[in-house]
Formats: structure tokens, sequence, C-alpha cells
């Protein structure tokens, strides 16, 4: 198993708005093979910033099959709007 890492800057104002986007998207990613789950955060002290945390079965179900997918062309149309600037995404492998 993968931990795909990001972490969201949302623009100023938009939370509530991002929010909601994001429970529209949630089952978009969440019908990909080898999507294991996610958890996404507000930050407490920057509200804006969000803490995204998926799990894989390989990095290759992120990279290769959900992102090269249609549901990952509604995923992006859904919430990129809202980031300022593209988060960066990570992946982390077994707990050591």
């Amino acid at each position: 198993m993968i931990v795909e890492q990001a972490l969201l800057q949302v623009r100023p104002g938009q939370g509530a708005a991002f929010e909601r986007a994001l429970a529209t998207a949630r089952p978009l990613i969440a019908a990909s093979p080898g999507f294991l789950g996610m958890d996404v955060r507000r930050g407490c002290e920057a509200v804006e910033t969000y803490l995204l945390i998926v799990h894989w079965d390989r990095m290759e179900d992120h990279r290769d099959g959900f992102r090269r997918s249609d549901r990952y062309e509604q995923w992006r149309a859904l919430l990129h709007p809202f980031y300022d600037p593209m988060p960066v995404v990570r992946y982390f492998g077994e707990p050591v």
C-alpha cells in the first residue's frame, strides 16, 4: 500500500464551496481500481489549507489509472479551479 499526499491551497473565501465540490468529487476517486480510502483535513491555523491523504494499492493505480481516466477529468473540473497554487502530489511507501 502507498499513500498519496498533497497540501491543497484553496483560494481565500472558497472553503465552503470547495468542500461541497469535494463531496461531489469523492465518489469519482472512490470508484477507481486500487483505491483504498481518502482523508481530507482542513488546517487549524490556515483554514484555506487542506491536507489530502489517499491510500492506494500501488502508485500506478493513481498515476496511471485514476489520472488517465474520464473520472479524473470530472474531478479536475470540479476541484482544480479552487487551487492557488496547484498542489504538488507526493507518494509514500510502507511505514518504517
